[in-house]
């Protein structure tokens, strides 16, 4: 099975043919609206906004340091991954460079209501940096059960999706069920037999293609050269009663009063995003 690529796909024919049943897709043309698509280099990046800052790990890196480590990644010694910036919080600038940010296909996106910043439920805006052998720790559900929208701007990425219905094939940890327990770049047959029969999708994402993960899908990735990316989440009718149901898991581990509250509140943040839209004229999915 191969991954879906679109250079001309219709705003309701992507709702109607990948957004509803879940099936990911790669739009190979939807950046060309983003003044970032074919900007961002790492020297770029050196050239204006060198002394930024991020933790990765528990360990603060410099850009100008941080493309440096990714231009001497290799698979043997991979630079730290990711390596990720909270773009509205610490390069603000980018901000008119990726706009319209729904690429005019990933909306509506209720977290756009300001209440969602509150909770910290995935209402962010995040640059994604990698070298070659930098992948992601483990296979994984997004939390919250939101919707991923990862759009590559510099290199290429090898991606790792699969169909939904296999969570039994993929060992999700009895303590994360959000998390797998098996390493798919290195699959233990031996520990994890069923792993055997799971449906894995690979395939490579490169310059100005946008992926669409629907919410639900386990997935990981793998760098192949230094990479630049722009990722972000969406939350609507579609994924709400999932939603919900995660942040009471969550909120939860931290005691029931604490469950209930922000419950309440995510419940009272996507009625007003409902009715928003209502007001708004569009219609829900």
């Amino acid at each position: 099975m191969d991954i879906i690529r679109r250079d001309d796909i219709s705003y309701e024919e992507f709702i109607e043919e990948h957004y509803k049943p879940g099936i990911p897709l790669v739009f190979t043309k939807a950046a060309k609206v983003w003044k970032a698509n074919g900007l961002f280099t790492p020297d770029w990046f050196r050239e204006n906004y060198p002394e930024r800052e991020t933790d990765v790990r528990g360990t603060t890196y410099k850009m100008k340091d941080i493309m440096d480590l990714v231009e001497k990644s290799t698979a043997e010694n991979p630079a730290p991954y990711p390596i990720i910036f909270d773009i509205k919080k610490t390069l603000p600038e980018l901000m008119p460079l990726i706009e319209p940010l729904d690429l005019n296909y990933a909306s509506p996106n209720w977290l756009n209501n300001k209440m969602f910043n509150l909770g910290k439920w995935g209402a962010v805006t995040e640059l994604f940096i990698g070298g070659p052998g930098g992948k992601f720790p483990y296979l994984h559900l997004d939390y919250y059960h939101l919707n991923a929208w990862v759009t590559q701007l510099y290199g290429e990425k090898r991606f790792t999706v699969f169909p939904r219905g296999q969570e039994d094939l993929l060992y999700p940890r009895p303590d994360d069920p959000w998390r797998s327990e098996l390493n798919i770049f290195e699959p233990d047959f031996e520990k994890f037999p069923k792993y055997k029969d799971a449906t894995p999708i690979h395939f490579v994402v490169g310059p100005g293609e946008t992926l669409f993960i629907p919410f639900g899908t386990w997935h990981s990735a793998y760098s192949l050269t230094p990479t630049i990316s722009v990722a972000f989440d969406t939350l609507n009718s579609k994924n709400h009663k999932e939603f919900m149901k995660d942040v009471w898991t969550f909120k939860g581990r931290q005691g029931k009063a604490k469950a209930i509250a922000m419950y309440s509140y995510a419940w009272l943040a996507t009625q007003s995003s409902k009715l928003s839209e209502k007001l708004s004229g569009k219609a829900a999915l």
